[in-house]
C-alpha cells in the first residue's frame, strides 16, 4: 500500500527497525511494546518461525523513515497467548478449513494491556489495520487476533469493524498509600490480619531482597532461571522463553527489570520477575525449588505492592488468571482483545459466541467486586 510517500510492508523482524524510530512510535511507558524488550525476544530465540511465532511487524513508512507499526506475528499455534481461542481453532478446522497459521498483534507471552497500533500520527491507524486486513487476505490467514489491547485504542479496532472479547484480570490500585501498612489499613479486620499472618509465615528463616539495574547478576539470573523452567514444567510443559532471554532483559532492560529473590540461607530458593512501567509494575515469572507457606503470596503479590508504593506507581498488575488475588486486594480489571475473522459465517458464529460471553464475563466481574477485602463506607 503506499499514499504519497507513505508505504506500508511487514518488515523481517523488530530487531532490523531503527530502535529509536520504533520507540518514538509509542508514548506510554510500556516496556513491552519497547524495542529493547521485542528484539531480546527476537535475538534469544524465544519467538521464531521455529517457536510458532515468527516475527512480521507490519510497517508504514514516509520516506523510508518509520512512522507507524503493528507488532505482529505469524503463529503456527495457539500458545503463549493468554486469550484462549483453542475451540476457534477446532471448530473451524473441523468444517474443512485451515485456522493455522494466523496473525497475532501482541507483546509475546505477556498478558498485559498496551498500545497495539504504534502511530507517530492517529490518523494512521485505520490505514494500518487495513493494511493488516490486505496483508492476511493475500495470504489466505484465517485470522487476526490483537490481544490485551490498551482501553484508549480499543475504539480504533472497534471503529475497523473487528469483534472485541473481553476477560478479567486483577490489579492492585494504589490509593495514595504511604506504605504497606497504610494500604492494611483500608482493609476490613479480618482480611488485614490474614494478611499479616501470610507475611509472617513466608518471611520466616527466609531473606527476601529486590533487585534492579546494576544490582542485577549473572548469578541472580542463573537462580531465576531455575525457578522458571521449574514452573514452565508444571503448569505448561516447554518455557517459552529462551535462558538467552533472561540475559538480554539484563543487557537492555535492567533498570525496567525489578526481580525479587528469597534465600535460605545463602541458596535461593524462590523468585519472581517484575518490570517496570511509567505507571505500573507488571508481574510477570515466577518459580521455586522449595514450596514454603504462602511464600508465591508475599514475592509476587505482597513485596510487589511495597515496590510500586515505595516508587510512586498507580498499580500492580499480576498477570493472567487469579481469582485468589481478591483476597490479597487486587481488584478485578476488564480487558480487551479485538478479532478479524476472514470468513464471514465463521465470523458471525464467533459474534454470537462473543455476545453471550461478555455478559458471563460481566456478571463474574461484578461478583468479584463485592468479593474485596476492602473496608465498607
Amino acid at each position: 500500500m503506499s499514499r504519497g510517500e507513505l508505504v506500508a510492508r511487514p518488515a523481517e523482524s523488530v530487531g532490523e527497525l531503527p530502535a529509536a524510530e520504533w520507540d518514538a512510535l509509542h508514548t506510554r511507558d510500556n516496556p513491552f511494546v519497547c524495542h529493547a524488550f521485542l528484539s531480546a525476544l527476537e535475538d534469544s530465540g524465544s519467538v521464531a518461525a521455529e517457536s510458532g511465532w515468527r516475527p512480521v511487524p507490519l510497517v508504514i513508512e514516509d520516506a523510508g523513515r518509520l512512522v507507524a507499526a503493528l507488532p505482529a506475528y505469524l503463529k503456527s499455534h495457539s500458545q503463549g497467548e493468554y486469550v484462549f481461542d483453542h475451540a476457534w481453532a477446532d471448530a473451524w478446522e473441523r468444517a474443512g478449513g485451515r485456522y493455522y497459521p494466523k496473525l497475532q498483534i501482541a507483546a509475546p507471552f505477556t498478558p498485559a494491556a498496551g498500545p497495539r497500533v504504534l502511530a507517530r500520527d492517529p490518523a494512521l491507524a485505520a490505514p494500518l489495520l487495513d493494511f493488516a486486513q490486505r496483508f492476511a487476505a493475500a495470504n489466505a490467514l484465517s485470522s487476526i487476533h490483537a490481544t490485551f489491547v490498551e482501553p484508549a485504542q480499543v475504539p480504533l479496532f472497534e471503529a475497523a469493524g473487528w469483534l472485541l472479547r473481553h476477560d478479567i484480570q486483577f490489579h492492585w490500585h494504589n490509593r495514595g498509600y504511604r506504605s504497606f501498612d497504610d494500604f492494611l489499613g483500608a482493609l476490613a479486620s479480618r482480611k488485614r490480619k490474614a494478611i499479616r499472618k501470610e507475611r509472617e509465615a513466608a518471611q520466616d528463616g527466609v531473606t527476601i531482597i529486590r533487585l534492579t539495574g546494576h544490582e542485577l547478576r549473572p548469578e541472580h539470573w542463573d537462580a531465576f532461571w531455575t525457578f522458571y523452567q521449574d514452573t514452565g514444567s508444571r503448569k505448561w510443559g516447554r518455557p517459552y522463553l529462551t535462558r538467552a532471554a533472561f540475559e538480554l532483559f539484563g543487557e537492555r532492560l535492567a533498570d525496567r527489570v525489578l526481580l525479587v529473590l528469597a534465600f535460605d540461607g545463602a541458596r535461593a530458593i524462590a523468585g519472581a520477575l517484575n518490570f517496570i512501567g511509567g505507571e505500573a509494575l507488571y508481574g510477570r515469572y515466577w518459580g521455586c525449588t522449595q514450596d514454603r507457606p504462602f511464600l508465591h503470596f508475599e514475592l509476587c503479590y505482597y513485596q510487589a505492592i511495597e515496590a510500586a508504593i515505595e516508587r510512586g506507581l498507580a498499580r500492580v498488575e499480576a498477570g493472567a488468571q487469579g481469582p485468589h488475588k481478591v483476597a490479597r486486594g487486587y481488584e478485578p480489571v476488564r480487558t480487551t482483545s479485538a478479532h478479524w475473522i476472514a470468513d464471514q459465517g465463521f465470523r458471525a458464529a464467533i459474534a454470537e459466541f462473543l455476545e453471550r460471553e461478555r455478559r458471563g464475563v460481566a456478571s463474574d466481574a461484578e461478583w468479584l467486586a463485592s468479593r474485596t477485602p476492602f473496608r465498607k463506607t
